[in-house]
Order: C-alpha cells, then sequence, then structure tokens
C-alpha cells in the first residue's frame, strides 16, 4: 500500500480543541454566506501554504468521500 501523502494522525500537540475554538470564533457574527466565503479564504490560504498538490488532492477525496450528497444529480450551486 502506497504512503499517504496527508497526515491523518493527530498533530496538535494536544491542542485541537484549540484550533476548533478558534475556528469556531471567527465564523461569530457572520451570516451563512459569510462564513461559506471564510470557509473558502482559509482553504485557499491553508492549500497555499501546504503548496504539495498530491497532498491536496488526497485530502479533497478524503473530505468529499465522506459527504454524501442529498441531490446527486443537482449542479453543485444548487444545492
Amino acid at each position: 500500500m502506497a504512503k499517504s501523502a496527508v497526515r491523518l494522525e493527530e498533530n496538535f500537540r494536544g491542542r485541537a480543541d484549540d484550533f476548533y475554538e478558534a475556528l469556531i470564533r471567527a465564523h461569530q457574527g457572520l451570516s451563512d454566506a459569510e462564513s461559506h466565503t471564510l470557509n473558502a479564504r482559509l482553504v485557499l490560504i491553508l492549500a497555499n501554504h501546504i503548496g504539495d498538490l498530491e497532498a491536496l488532492e488526497e485530502a479533497i477525496a478524503l473530505a468529499r468521500g465522506s459527504i454524501e450528497p442529498t441531490e446527486p444529480d443537482a449542479p453543485a450551486q444548487a444545492r
């Protein structure tokens, strides 16, 4: 089996809850649209920081694989 390009084991050095709290605080007071914009910007900033296309594509596949579409035939923007 090929080695994963994505680190799946905990890597927050015991501070995962601190990250989660910071993420939740960043969304406080935002509309749904603003929260989506924040998430998109954060993803792009972190993707640029990572800079490894193989790891990013693997992470996208892992994240996408964990979601079951509600309307498989609907265009993405219509959901």
